[in-house]
């Protein structure tokens, strides 16, 4: 029986479950819908659909490098504990290096793709895993960078993972050095890597909001300007990585620093696991004792 679209989005409706495995459902047991919602339960990717709404604002980060590419990845979970799991580990593990050899345009890209060494997709892939692991797990968000053969790559993950920060140092190899600025940009969380990154529109609402602060603290009008500017500037060094007090150093910019040792700040990401995101507030022995009265 031949597999209709609106068959798999009344499966869909049905379970929850994503439309490739409604449509490999339906396809493996010939159309029939019990049997589809049947299989998909038996795969466990229904108890994964039950959790779709669920909270997953914990997780890790990691980080896969290859030659002169590399991936930070953000795979999230519903607690801490799941997190510092070996199974949820290897995941993200294996997740990155998919994306390391695919490249998708976007997570949801990724999700529709075949995973490496296996046959299926990496959203089956993920689903399998929650019907084991028992917990939303979802593919939040990555990024991949490269580098020339005289660059370096700075790989530093904080709290074994909580946050993740990959660098590129240009003109210079020393992953030593690359791995400092990481290492910075995970503590001091900088937005930037230099002025010239700054919008005009971002300076511009800056020097509004100095000038108006300066004004309400009675400063003469001449005196202002001068007194704008010099915030202006620290504002640079509060926001941009190469004008901040290197972490080990503080007397010594950042960007000084790198120059010291021949190199150059070409790019960064970081990643703070569950940055943006609605964070559960239930107590974990209500939510224990909520399981248990089930």
């Amino acid at each position: 029986m031949a597999v209709t679209a609106q068959m798999v989005k009344e499966l869909r409706e049905k379970t929850g479950a994503g439309m490739m495995d409604c449509k490999k459902a339906l396809t493996e047991n010939d159309g029939d819908m019990d049997k589809a919602i049947d299989w998909l339960r038996e795969k466990g990717i229904s108890k994964a659909a039950k959790k779709a709404d669920r909270i997953a604002a914990e997780g890790l980060t990691h980080i896969e490098t290859k030659g002169n590419e590399a991936v930070i990845v953000e795979v999230n979970s519903e607690t801490d504990f799941v997190a510092k799991n070996d199974s949820f580990k290897n995941l993200i593990a294996e997740i990155a290096k998919h994306l390391l050899e695919t490249k998708p345009a976007s997570a949801e890209d990724a999700l529709k793709q075949t995973m490496t060494g296996q046959s299926i997709p990496v959203e089956e892939y993920i689903n399998n895993a929650i019907a084991k692991i028992g917990e939303k797990i979802s593919l939040r968000r990555f990024s991949i960078l490269e580098k020339e053969d005289q660059d370096a790559f700075g790989a530093y993950l904080h709290m074994g993972g909580r946050i993740g920060v990959l660098s590129v140092i240009g003109g210079s190899t020393d992953e030593e050095l690359a791995k400092d600025v990481s290492m910075h940009v995970a503590a001091v969380n900088p937005r930037y890597i230099n002025r010239d990154q700054v919008s005009e529109e971002e300076v511009a609402r800056e020097k509004e909001v100095l000038t108006q602060q300066a004004l309400n603290e009675g400063k003469p009008e001449k005196i202002v300007e001068k007194m704008v500017t010099g915030r202006i500037n620290k504002y640079f060094e509060e926001i941009c990585l190469v004008d901040q007090g290197f972490v080990k150093d503080p007397d010594q910019k950042v960007g000084k620093y790198v120059e010291s040792k021949g190199g150059t700040v070409k790019g960064f990401v970081r990643y703070e696991v569950g940055e943006g995101m609605e964070k559960r507030e239930e107590n974990f022995a209500d939510e224990v004792m909520s399981q248990v009265k089930k």
